[in-house]
Parts: structure tokens; sequence; C-alpha cells
């Protein structure tokens, strides 16, 4: 197959390529084809260039992303039919101009980023129960392959750190708090065993449909390391402020709300490999909190 992809990319010049679909999708398409005649689509919202086909889901990787890749791949294969979600079924891989790609099952729903506003309170309680007892369930899951795929969370922690104060700078931080970054950065942080990490519990990658809760997909931004990674994306999409909420999740992962860890917590939000506050904090007025510690008293109430 001839295509377009460039060999050599990065970030900002992948950014650019999904913008414009006609450039890749005849390759996504084509490669749809070989396990389905429906048309093919581009996704909205990716990392990755993402091609929808009926039932299929093609994801092409740049070469720069290739352990995103490796991840989930390995992943598909651990956690299909071992949660009380479905979750994609991998139908091959494999790798066309130094760009890996995936065929897998395209599952029924639509991401909650859309009918998550209009819910009824109640409705968003339970699905932050039921949010959470899917991500327990993960967790207990044994590591199987995932290490080997997986970056040692201590270095992945250290180059966070390394790279954190440049990235809370140009994602709009608000100066007096990124002022005082380095001094709140040296308290501690969350430790714990080893779970897999999907760092994906956010309305971009769970499938809901009729307030129901249909499926879980993305794996490619996983990692290894403890469990509180995982609860930051409910707690920062979906509780608001909002302590019922925050004790609805809990509630469904089972264990008390870790209100003692909120200091804590926030600074694994900023070591976070997407940290972005203005995105992330969905509280209004949460750039006026003069402190951390108040910003998380408001984040974890």
């Amino acid at each position: 197959m001839s295509t377009a992809l460039p060999p050599d990319i990065g970030p900002a010049a992948l950014d650019a390529l999904q913008a414009e679909p006609a450039r890749w999708l005849p390759t996504v398409a084509a490669l749809a084809a070989r396990f389905t005649s429906a048309p093919c689509v581009a996704a909205e919202t990716s990392t990755v260039l993402v091609g929808l086909a009926g039932e299929v889901v093609v994801k092409l990787y740049a070469p720069f992303l290739r352990d995103h890749f490796a991840y989930e791949r390995a992943a598909l294969g651990h956690v299909h039919g071992r949660l009380s979600v479905p979750t994609p079924h991998q139908l091959a891989d494999g790798e066309l101009e130094g760009w890996p790609w995936l065929a897998m099952t395209r599952l029924p729903g639509e991401p909650l980023l859309g009918p998550w506003p209009a819910l009824a309170e109640a409705q968003k309680l339970a699905l932050l129960r039921r949010i959470g007892t899917v991500a327990a369930e993960l967790h207990a899951l044994p590591l199987g392959p995932m290490p080997v795929v997986a970056p040692a969370w201590p270095e992945f922690l250290a180059r966070q750190r390394a790279g954190c104060a440049a990235r809370q700078r140009r994602t709009g931080l608000p100066a007096h708090l990124l002022a005082q970054l380095a001094g709140f950065l040296d308290g501690p942080v969350p430790e714990g065993p080893d779970v897999i990490l999907t760092g994906e519990f956010t309305p971009f990658n769970l499938l809901v449909a009729g307030g129901e809760l249909t499926a879980m997909i993305d794996f490619g931004d996983g990692l290894v390391g403890p469990r509180e990674y995982d609860w930051l994306g409910p707690m920062c999409f979906f509780v608001e402020g909002r302590a019922e909420r925050l004790d609805a999740f809990f509630a469904g992962y089972g264990v008390p709300t870790p209100r003692p860890q909120r200091e804590a917590l926030l600074r694994l939000v900023l070591l976070h490999r997407y940290s972005c506050l203005p995105a992330q904090m969905k509280m209004p007025g949460w750039q006026a909190a003069p402190d951390f510690a108040t910003l998380a008293a408001r984040w974890c109430p």
C-alpha cells in the first residue's frame, strides 16, 4: 500500500496531520477494508489517527507513539472479557511504513462527554458508582504482560517532575500558583502496589447509552503504578467540587473517600501525563484559590 505517511513526525506535526483527515483517512480506510465493507470516517478526537468503519476501529500510531501501540495491544488481550463492562477485542495489528496500527471491534455507545451535562444528578451519581466499580475491577487484575510494555513508574514520575513547571506554564496555570509550584511538588505523592492503569476513566473514553455505561475504550496512555493515578480522571472531570459525587465514585470503588490524601492527589494531577488544569478543573473560579492547599480542598471536598 502506497501512502503519504511521513516517516519522521513529532507531536506538533501529528496535530496538524490529524486536523486534515483527507491526508490520512484513505490510508486508514484501506486498512479497515480488510475487515469490513462499511465506509470509514475519521474519529473526532484522539491522540492517534483513528478511523471508524461500521463495527471496526482502526488506530494508526505515529512512530514516536510506538510505546502507546505496544501498551494498547497488550492491554486489549489481557483485559478483554475480564471486566463487567465490555472492552474492545483486537482483530489484527501490523506496521505500515514505520507506523504501527491496530484493528479492533467497535463497541456501542457514545462518549460520556456529550450526554454528561444533561444527565439528572441521580444518573450522574449512579454512573460514578459504576465507574468506581469498573476501576476497582481493573486494578484487581494480575499485571500479566503489562510491566514489560509500561515505563517504570519511578522513571515516569521523574520525567514528569522534570517537565512539570514548563508544562504548567504552557498550559495556563495561574501565575500565583506557578510561583508556588516547586514548593508544593516537594511534598509526597501517593504510593502503593502496582496496578494496571489506563489513565482514561474520563468522559472521552467511557461510552454510554441511555445513561448506562456500555464500554470502556482506549488503553494507549496506560501505565503500571499506584491505583491513585486512575482516580484522577473521575475526580477532575466528573466531581466538579461536589462531595456527594466524590463519595459515589469511591463507594463504587470500595474504599473510603481519600480526603486526607487530597494534596498528594493534587500533586499527581500536576504530574499527570496530560496535566492541564484549565481543562481538568471543572469548578468555576478555581483559578482564584490562593494556594494549592485551598485548591485541593475545593477539588476534593
